[in-house]
């Protein structure tokens, strides 16, 4: 357990519901989860999983309605976010928690130039002359690793690539110095190697600038290049939870198993690799006892009618599955 000072970020039973003309989605069910201070936290799982709306539900940015809270807690140093008025909301984002969007292209303006749109964010928070803000944009857009960035100042989204656009993305979460960056999906729509250097980026400033990260992704090869501990979520709840060498080393979840074993290694290369049948299951129907037990290889009758609580498997790894590792005694991770 972590020291509550060194705390930063705590989500407690976050309950996150839509309600429209059908049955009430519920798309976060009782979601539990902190991030400690300096600590990148990993959020993993397939699209539909509630990552992105955990996400958007901290930052106070879903539209209600048709979003509703309907429980739990989501505290930031110690302040609850669910509680403060909108107006000390919007002055904290940006200033003390930011977020880099999956994709730079809906997310940046393209009527303004990125020196603009990234000097904005700064005249949005502190006050200072044009003059600082000048230097400091040209910083910002020097520690992201854009070539020549007095030049690029001027550039509009459409004139940089896609790797560029998501360094100017990053820049601006960067602009005000922020104790968290929430990243949702921000590698996804870029190549490999571009992904690589991302990745490799995110880690250098958070060592450089002392801050946390939650990131938020579906690959598991993000997760293992980036995270110190790991979330796995599926249809709306956390279904396992533990540092990342648990996790890849041990992991007691089929969920989490079956991720992994569908993940590209060195000792697959050649081979099939397994593809989860099925799909996440809509928030507004979602199975009765475990959620993942109609695409799960190892179910059991019990696992139709009773949704597991989380088991605790030393050290801060909990599980949603007795059954799995009690009744059939397995003691390893994915298969390699």
């Amino acid at each position: 357990m972590a020291e509550p000072n060194d705390i930063l970020l705590s989500v407690e039973n976050l309950k996150v519901h839509f309600v429209g003309e059908g049955p009430v989605a519920r798309a976060v069910d009782g979601v539990n989860f902190y991030v400690r201070r300096r600590e990148t936290v990993c959020i993993v799982g397939e699209s539909g999983c509630g990552k992105t709306v955990t996400a958007l539900a901290i930052l106070g940015l879903l539209k209600q309605p048709p979003a509703s809270i309907a429980g739990g807690r989501i505290t930031f140093d110690g302040r609850s976010l669910l509680d403060i008025p909108q107006d000390e909301l919007r002055a904290l984002r940006g200033k003390r928690i930011a977020m880099v969007f999956q994709e730079p292209m809906t997310s940046l303006n393209p009527v303004f130039t990125v020196g603009d749109q990234i000097g904005e964010t700064v005249l949005a928070h502190e006050r200072v002359s044009n003059a600082e803000v000048h230097r400091r944009t040209i910083q910002l857009l020097d520690d992201v690793g854009i070539v020549d960035p007095q030049q690029r100042l001027g550039d509009y989204p459409h004139q940089l690539s896609g790797g560029q656009r998501q360094r100017v993305m990053i820049a601006m979460a960067l602009a005000c110095e922020p104790d968290l960056i929430i990243a949702d999906e921000p590698t996804t729509a870029l190549d490999v190697t571009v992904q690589a250097q991302i990745l490799g980026l995110l880690k250098k400033l958070k060592q450089e600038k002392n801050m946390a990260i939650q990131y938020i992704t579906h690959d598991l090869g993000v997760v293992a290049a980036i995270a110190d501990q790991v979330y796995v979520m599926y249809a709306g709840v956390v279904v396992e939870q533990g540092a990342t060498g648990m996790i890849f080393g041990n992991a007691r979840h089929p969920y989490t198993i079956a991720l992994l074993d569908a993940l590209p290694t060195k000792k697959k290369r050649g081979l099939r690799l397994y593809n989860i049948p099925g799909s996440v299951p809509h928030p507004a129907y979602r199975p009765k006892g475990c959620p993942f037990h109609p695409r799960c290889q190892y179910r059991e009758p019990v696992c139709e009618n009773e949704f597991p609580d989380l088991c605790d498997y030393g050290k801060g790894h909990q599980a949603r599955c007795p059954i799995l590792f009690s009744a059939r005694g397995r003691t390893g991770g994915a298969s390699a």
